[in-house]
């Protein structure tokens, strides 16, 4: 598959850098698997129409491939690599079963929602443009973001996560209901490996792949900036390793394994990059206390103190 990196800009900038792991966080049992840049929508019928595209939509697909294919510009107007990013991501239709699952849970609805209109199209990453934290999730729930359009809204994992955000100063609020509900992050950019609700929460192999292209031109953007990536799960957690890795950034090897509070750690002549583990704040997690508050909490005032400089506890 190309680059689809946006144009100009370059993985490099931090000259022979060194890769460092601390594995001072527990063990990989229990893994489970100002001014916010935000989304624009508009009554529909039972799904928000798409945003107005940049000047070339992009898919992983090749177009004329799928139904519907945004293969030619629809809008000349300039627009910001994110903002492009964003029409890209929510114009996309390249997996097949993914569109039909998303689409028919937007049309079924679950009864407590019976009256809302559900987004049901893929959800783009929402935050600071200057963030220098990157947050990585798996993807949306099928009745929160793919409901509300927004990552990690409208369920009980986006509850733990964003009050734990505003506990850390991260957030400009404790909770996240709706696209228009006020909330913006701060000093951070949430995203996930996948854009669409996948059935039973299990992506197949081909649809990873096809979503890649889009967190991989989310890191192309922010890692001029970025210090901190926090990955929620395991499968995020290699995700972003593989996607460094990829960009020259010499990750450890053998790959470090994932617990909540494993740091790995890079350094090069501009500064480091830190990948934090976490357990992923699902009620699998959180109702059999495999990840507490307290331990959520602590993860944050890592990543605040990293920002801060401070070291390691090792």
């Amino acid at each position: 598959m190309p680059d689809q990196g946006d144009p100009g800009r370059s993985h490099g900038g931090r000259a022979e850098k060194i890769a460092t792991f601390h594995g001072h966080g527990t063990d990989a049992g229990g893994r489970s698997i100002r001014g916010n840049v935000g989304d624009r929508a508009e009554a529909g019928n039972g799904i928000d129409p798409l945003p107005q595209p940049g000047p070339a939509p992009y898919s992983p697909a090749i177009p004329g491939s799928y139904p519907q294919c945004p293969s030619s510009p629809m809008s000349e107007a300039p627009t910001s690599p994110l903002a492009d990013l964003r029409d890209d991501v929510v114009a996309c239709r390249a997996c097949p079963r993914l569109v039909e699952w998303r689409e028919r849970v937007a049309r079924e609805k679950r009864a407590s929602f019976a009256d809302e209109e559900y987004w049901g199209r893929p959800v783009p990453g929402f935050g600071d443009p200057g963030a220098r934290v990157l947050i990585v999730g798996l993807a949306p729930a099928a009745h929160g973001a793919n409901r509300t359009g927004r990552m990690f809204t409208g369920d009980r994992s986006g509850d733990w996560l964003f009050r734990a955000l505003h506990r850390a100063g991260f957030a400009t609020q404790p909770d996240g209901r709706a696209r228009d509900d006020g909330l913006e992050l701060l000093d951070a950019w949430l995203t996930a490996t996948l854009r669409c609700a996948p059935p039973g929460n299990r992506p197949r192999p081909d649809e990873r792949k096809n979503c890649r292209p889009f967190l991989e031109r989310e890191f192309d953007w922010f890692l001029p900036r970025i210090q901190v990536v926090v990955a929620l799960g395991g499968y995020a957690f290699d995700h972003v390793l593989r996607i460094l890795r990829d960009r020259d950034w010499p990750v450890p090897s053998p790959k470090p394994g994932f617990g909540h509070g494993v740091e790995v750690t890079v350094e090069g002549d501009e500064g480091a990059l830190i990948l934090l583990g976490s357990y992923h704040p699902s009620q699998q997690n959180t109702f059999t206390g495999t990840l507490t508050e307290e331990a959520f909490d602590a993860l944050w005032a890592r990543a605040r103190a990293c920002l801060d400089g401070a070291p390691s506890g090792d």
